[in-house]
């Protein structure tokens, strides 16, 4: 995967997170909405704790990027 089309998908993800934990993307997602965009185990969580998973998930998938930017055989 080239650098840019890292760079890219990395933004698109970040969009994602970022617009459940800021832009009321949690609130959207409660319910069953959340078993199908997030994981199945989600269907019952309120939107505090999807907004909680948001932000755990979106600090690992930075991590990733940071570590994928300098370790390019580690992108997928």
């Amino acid at each position: 995967m080239e650098t840019g089309e890292f760079v890219a998908l990395y933004c698109l993800n970040s969009l994602f997170w970022k617009w459940i934990i800021s832009w009321g993307g949690a609130r959207w997602l409660e319910g069953w909405k959340s078993m199908v965009f997030l994981e199945w185990f989600a269907w019952g969580w309120n939107a505090e704790q999807i907004r909680l998973y948001a932000l755990v998930a979106w600090g690992f998938s930075t991590l990733f990027f940071v570590v994928g930017l300098f370790k390019p055989e580690w992108r997928f």
